[in-house]
């Protein structure tokens, strides 16, 4: 079984309701993914996945300083675990300083000058940082969260995060 960084756009009404019902919240993520079956453009979806480069992301962006953690969020929305931890959130005006910082950074700015041997010493999910090559493993997905985050963004929207 695999970790996955698992994101959700919510309204700020949306997001209201998640921290008094936090398990409505799980619901409504469930049905979300359920209907969103094709990938929308990322800058539209309700729901995106790092898949199992959350890990490796999140280590990349910490050292880079990034102002915004996007890979954990920054509050806690509920107790319960939604897969490996739990749920985390970011307001709409952290998903849109985040939107904005992403917008100005490249993947490979984040890559520059890492050595996969500091992954592999940091433990890095999911351990595969055997040579240089292994660093471009995350490149595809950092585009389209970058469009996802500013497609959240221009709407004001805020984000719920979880590791499933």
């Amino acid at each position: 079984m695999s970790m996955n960084g698992e994101y959700l756009r919510v309204t700020p009404a949306e997001l209201d309701r998640a921290l008094t019902d936090p398990e409505w919240a799980w619901d409504l993520a469930a049905a979300i993914e359920d209907v969103q079956v094709s990938d929308p453009a990322p800058t539209g979806a309700r729901h995106f996945t790092t898949h199992q480069t959350w890990h490796m992301l999140g280590f990349l962006l910490q050292r880079s300083d990034f102002p915004v953690d996007i890979v954990h969020g920054e509050e806690t929305l509920a107790a319960d675990h939604w897969g490996y931890g739990p749920p985390r959130y970011l307001t709409p005006d952290r998903v849109r300083l985040a939107a904005g910082a992403l917008h100005r950074t490249t993947y490979d700015q984040l890559i520059q000058g890492v050595d996969p041997c500091e992954l592999s010493k940091a433990e890095i999910y999911p351990g595969i940082w055997d040579s240089p090559a292994s660093l471009e493993w995350a490149g595809d997905l950092f585009t389209p969260l970058t469009e996802f985050f500013g497609g959240a963004a221009s709407t004001g929207d805020a984000m719920l995060l979880w590791i499933d």
